[in-house]
């Protein structure tokens, strides 16, 4: 049996001693390679079938890991990954102890900076090409990054300053026209219009002092290559544009670019979808979040609904299906939706702002100074809270309770289950004092009929699920469904605070009045979390009570299914249990 290319190349110093003619057959059988083992062990596939081309041109073309070569996000970096050395190990992507999704300086060589948040790699490049100038060093420094994160504020920010610069910089723009949902905004219209030929070539990439060339065609090895070369002879910052068809080589992730992003298991011969026996499951959060916002929306007229860049990811895509004109997807520009949110309560909308836990992180100066210190009530709503699985450290929900709880005019509910979750969005619509954050998990709930009569919550009250007499265990969110699980045969109690702030705290002096030892549990860092709060409770009230705190310690946790990192922090119902064992 003929031994493929991709077998002979371990690393790039090896792809660079082929001739230029095999890349081709390279190309393919790298392509084929990913979608075999994305198909069995999944993770993201559309965006790195759609850069192999371009990933072997820049190896090719490139002396990297000498040249510094950064892919922003990261979910195109597979062929990066499998070209650098991890091409045996590559199965274990995404898994726990396994190599990660996106790149890791600590991982390889030849990833020169971590990603997995959109729009850093242009700053970045830039701080390294600065370095290299300061250093005598003649080396290329050549950030690729996508449509829709180049529309993102940061990626301006680095632009503008690189502008202004000599530095041996390269952006590459991917121009696919879609992120994991199509691309939006003003600026992806531009770029339409540059491939369709209607927009002078005067553009904004040039009047920002970019030396720009293109549009080519990305698929197109020889050209690639050639306008690589040609660039590698340029001074100063310089912008390639480059044409591709997110989920390349395979027909329905071509076809289907938002399914296809990150597919789950399919069969890699014909692409279909692994299908899931009809059992009928409790709905994802994300989805009770969907409908229930446009049942609200629908009796509501002032609701409105944010999202930067993920409505198939928040289910928003519901409302922008039915009600089009009161739901908007922003690109990825978090700090632009919630100030934008902002400015609708100031004129009586009821804005529900969608994000992720971790992506909220990027807004943090506008949730303090432009919502909370003008007490301006919006509806943020969390979603991937907590631990969020094989995506990892740059995914994880883990932080916002700490970063959320210290900050005036703010609410902060955390759901136990979706009826808990619905009945929030109500009591939220209806009108609050403050501003609410409301945090839910990746993946399913665990109610089927979910779709009760909407009820209204009181602000700031726990309730108590199990009564006992050795000590009271407290907790925030889906976790208690692992507390009851870990509680089934102690005779302890259990309360569901619900509110982090404010705390119930007519509960906790009854709580701390009752019980000698407290057992506090969260999927967030125990660093300034909800145990911190009911800590700061505790001392404010000169409560000597044992208070131990359950919660994500504090370092960063890694990738691994969300039941596999559960255990390794303690948080599974076994290790929960374990804990209070040693308590009783």
């Amino acid at each position: 049996m003929k031994k493929r290319l991709l077998d002979t190349i371990n690393t790039p110093e090896e792809l660079r001693l082929l001739q230029q003619e095999d890349l081709t057959v390279l190309a393919k059988e790298l392509r084929n390679f990913i979608i075999n083992i994305v198909a069995t062990k999944e993770g993201h596939l559309g965006a790195s079938l759609g850069v192999v081309e371009l990933t072997i041109a820049l190896h090719y073309v490139f002396n990297t890991p000498e040249d510094l070569l950064l892919w922003d996000v990261g979910h195109q970096a597979y062929g990066h990954k499998i070209l650098t050395g991890r091409k045996d190990i590559f199965h274990t992507n995404r898994q726990l102890s396994g190599i990660s999704g996106f790149p890791k300086r600590s991982e390889s060589e030849y990833d020169a900076f971590g990603t997995g948040h959109s729009s850093t790699s242009i700053s970045a490049a830039l701080g390294m090409a600065i370095a290299s100038k300061l250093k005598g060093e003649n080396k290329h420094h050549i950030a690729v990054i996508g449509d829709a994160s180049i529309a993102s504020g940061m990626a301006f920010e680095g632009l503008n300053h690189a502008g202004v610069t000599d530095a041996n910089l390269l952006v590459i723009l991917n121009d696919n026209a879609i992120g994991i949902d199509p691309s939006v905004g003003a600026l992806k219209q531009y770029l339409t219009n540059i491939k369709k030929g209607t927009q002078k070539r005067n553009n904004i990439i040039e009047a920002l002092n970019f030396d720009y060339s293109g549009p080519i065609d990305g698929h197109d090895l020889d050209t690639v290559i050639s306008e690589l070369k040609r660039l590698k002879t340029v001074k100063g910052p310089k912008l390639l544009h480059v044409i591709t068809t997110k989920g390349k080589g395979l027909k329905q992730a071509e076809t289907d670019q938002v399914k296809y992003h990150a597919p789950g298991k399919f069969d890699a011969k014909t692409g279909d979808l692994a299908v899931n026996p009809n059992t009928k499951q409790p709905p994802k959060y994300q989805d009770v979040f969907g409908y229930t916002i446009v049942e609200l929306a629908k009796q509501n007229k002032n609701i409105v609904g944010i999202t930067p860049a993920m409505p198939t990811g928040s289910s928003l895509k519901y409302m922008m299906d039915e009600i089009p004109d009161r739901a908007f997807d922003v690109g990825i520009a978090e700090q632009h939706a919630v100030t934008l949110a902002a400015g609708m309560a100031t004129q009586g909308l009821v804005p529900f702002c969608n994000i992720y836990s971790t992506f909220l992180q990027r807004a943090y100066d506008q949730i303090i100074h432009d919502v909370a210190l003008q007490d301006l009530p919006v509806i943020f709503c969390l979603d991937r809270a907590g631990l969020v699985g094989e995506d990892g450290a740059t995914h994880h929900g883990v932080f916002d309770l700490s970063y959320l709880r210290s900050i005036p005019n703010l609410i902060i509910f955390v759901p136990r289950n979706e009826v808990e979750l619905r009945n929030i969005m109500y009591t939220a619509q209806l009108g609050l004092e403050h501003s609410i954050a409301i945090r839910y998990p990746r993946g399913r709930g665990v109610t089927l009929d979910w779709k009760q009569p909407f009820k209204l919550l009181d602000i700031g009250k726990g309730e108590q699920l199990k009564q006992g007499k050795q000590l009271a265990v407290l907790s925030i969110g889906t976790i208690a469904k692992n507390i009851s699980k870990a509680i089934e045969n102690l005779e302890v109690s259990h309360y569901d605070m619900r509110f982090v702030k404010p705390l119930d705290e007519t509960l906790l002096h009854h709580i701390f009045k009752t019980y000698d030892t407290i057992v506090s549990v969260e999927d967030n860092a125990v660093t300034g979390g909800f145990g911190s709060a009911i800590l700061e409770f505790a001392a404010a009230n000169n409560y000597k009570n044992i208070v131990k705190l359950i919660g994500i310690p504090d370092k960063f946790v890694e990738h691994g299914s969300i039941e596999e990192l559960q255990v390794l922090v303690g948080l599974d119902s076994k290790s929960i249990s374990a804990t209070i064992k040693t308590l009783i």
